[in-house]
């Protein structure tokens, strides 16, 4: 699981993601919302 931050609003697994906000998500999904600018990556402290 990698820890994302969302950039944009939106439904993943019926729950809503809002922008700004930190989720937990998988890994495969984390790269695709990398890639497209949805998310960024968060550093684990």
């Amino acid at each position: 699981m990698v820890k994302v931050r969302m950039n944009v609003q939106t439904a993943y697994h019926g729950q809503l993601f809002r922008a700004g906000k930190v989720y937990e998500v998988d890994e495969d999904t984390a790269k695709r919302w990398f890639a497209s600018k949805l998310a960024e990556a968060v550093e684990e402290e």
